[in-house]
């Protein structure tokens, strides 16, 4: 119960975790959209000012070039008339910022001529402004007129059809925006459980490995115990005469250092600190070495164990690990085969890398098996392997020291009976 609330926790504090940051994300993705959409569009209508402006400032140039004869009103006429863009309203003023072209504008500006902003001070600016209720880009430039006079024009642009797309753009955008992290919340406790699965899963296996690890440690230690005490209550008796008790006592301390043992390697591994002396080695050249005792001790049980190498190269590896991982297999193998089974060692090429089988026709595993048989203190027959001594960490280690060789174990059915490990190296 504790432990789920901690899991619990811990996933609601991932979730939020993924929902900041991806709310973080979508906004910021939405801001900078955003801008750059109103950027653009500002962008266009602030070239329209300044296009009319250069052309407006280049009529004056000429304008100024013309003879003295030239009436006011017809160089005017030019000015105005080089304004070609039918969106934008330019307004003269003289210096003391009195409007010299009221009749040249329309009667919407005339009746607001008072409420348009001006200040002759922030010049070749552009600058947003409002007229009524419409909204308006404007720059103001300082020119001269066709009689040599100071002036200042006004370029007004109408913007309310950009301004209504950005604003529709906006509510869209939130509306997207909202949409997204209502599904990034969803998301976020996907992601959440996902990230989280691994960490459930490892919590699971260490309180698995500390249960089953105090067992196997309690039972040889209980029996150890018992045979002391018992030895204890007849301190006349002799040697002898309790020499079974002994051996029992003796036998339970090896089992209890081989447990040991193996449990120290496997946190090794765990931890990432076996160091592995590699060097060149002649794999076939090594299993021979290996099996050497285990034929004897096979045939003693009228077993047989026959050799099939063909593996000529030498491969890079740890050639004591990989002698441990050789003896794992062949004793697993001996423990689980009957009188006149077989046992098979093979060794090949195959797609460039060293592939090692150990094939027997003992009594097989099971199908549920198969999926944990490289689990720690994992036993099919966990009576049967008491009996013969195992603490199903074997095959673990085994499979410890082909992932430090980055290669890759595996176990299925033999095709007549009993199994088959497959082993590849590179």
């Amino acid at each position: 119960m504790y432990e789920q609330k901690i899991i619990k926790k811990q996933l609601l504090k991932n979730m939020l975790y993924n929902f900041i940051a991806f709310t973080l994300i979508f906004t910021i993705f939405g801001a900078i959209i955003f801008n750059q959409v109103k950027v653009s569009l500002y962008n266009n209508v602030n070239n329209d000012l300044e296009t009319s402006k250069e052309k407006m400032l280049s009529q004056v140039h000429n304008n100024i070039q013309m003879k003295p004869e030239v009436p006011f009103q017809e160089g005017r006429k030019n000015t105005q008339k080089n304004n070609d863009n039918p969106r934008i309203i330019h307004i003269i003023r003289n210096e003391n910022g009195e409007i010299q072209n009221i009749d040249k504008v329309s009667t919407f500006y005339q009746e607001n001529i008072n409420y348009i902003e001006y200040n002759k001070n922030n010049l070749d600016i552009i600058t947003n402004i409002k007229i009524g209720e419409y909204n308006y880009r404007t720059v103001i430039f300082k020119s001269t007129s066709p009689l040599g006079e100071i002036e200042y024009i006004q370029l007004l642009i109408n913007v309310e059809a950009e301004e209504h797309l950005i604003n529709n753009f906006f509510k869209i955008l939130l509306v997207g925006i909202a949409v997204i992290i209502t599904l990034s919340i969803i998301a976020s406790y996907i992601v959440a459980k996902r990230a989280l699965a691994p960490v459930v899963e490892a919590w699971k296996k260490e309180r698995e490995f500390v249960q089953n690890a105090s067992h196997e440690l309690r039972t040889p230690l209980t029996i150890i115990q018992a045979k002391q005490e018992l030895l204890l209550k007849e301190p006349e008796s002799r040697v002898l005469d309790k020499s079974e008790d002994i051996i029992l006592t003796l036998n339970e301390v090896k089992r209890l250092s081989k447990l040991t043992t193996d449990l120290m390697t496997l946190a090794r591994a765990d931890a990432n600190i076996v160091a592995l002396n590699k060097e060149k080695v002649k794999i076939d050249d090594l299993i021979l070495e290996v099996t050497k005792p285990y034929i004897e001790y096979a045939n003693m049980q009228e077993k047989q164990i026959e050799l099939k190498l063909n593996y000529s190269k030498e491969i890079f590896i740890d050639a004591s690990k990989i002698h441990q991982l050789m003896v794992i297999l062949l004793d697993n193998a001996i423990k689980y085969t009957e009188k006149n089974d077989k046992i098979e060692v093979v060794t090949m090429q195959k797609e460039g890398k060293c592939i090692i089988e150990i094939k027997d026709t003992g009594i097989g595993i099971s199908e549920e098996s198969l999926k944990h048989i490289f689990d720690r203190f994992y036993r099919e027959d966990k009576a049967r392997n008491r009996e013969t001594g195992g603490s199903g960490l074997g095959l673990s280690i085994a499979h410890s020291i082909v992932e430090l060789h980055y290669g890759t174990i595996k176990v299925s059915h033999n095709n007549k009976k009993g199994t088959i490990f497959i082993i590849k190296l590179k």
